[in-house]
């Protein structure tokens, strides 16, 4: 099994300007998982996938208010869990998705690829 460590930790407060009240400081505690290398290299596609969604497909929802912060972290989260995997794996190639090849289309009669 992989021992995944996920070890975000912050202090945050904020004010924002005269009579405004403090915010309450927010700490991030670290937590320890198990998973197996299969579990890790799921996770890591589930969650690229999300951000690939997050990214390209939910901005052109009408109000959707996006989170480019959140984004940046979820971006870093995913390269994190690559690494993780390809140190468990021992191989760099062993991290790489795990999804079905990409099949590529043949041509119809008239030369265009059908579409799914």
């Amino acid at each position: 099994m992989a021992n995944v460590r996920a070890d975000a930790t912050g202090l945050s407060a904020s004010h924002t300007g005269p009579g405004a009240a403090w915010e309450e400081p927010t700490i991030m505690k670290n937590i320890k998982i198990e998973v197996t290398l299969e579990e890790l290299l799921l996770l890591t596609t589930l969650t690229s996938d999300q951000l690939f969604r997050r990214e390209f497909i939910d901005p052109k929802m009408p109000g959707y208010k996006a989170d480019p912060a959140e984004l940046a972290m979820g971006k870093d989260l995913v390269l994190r869990l690559k690494s993780m995997a390809r140190e468990a794996s021992g191989s760099p190639l062993i991290a790489a998705s795990r999804r079905a090849p990409t099949m590529h289309l043949s041509a119809n009669r008239n030369g265009v690829p059908d579409a799914i």
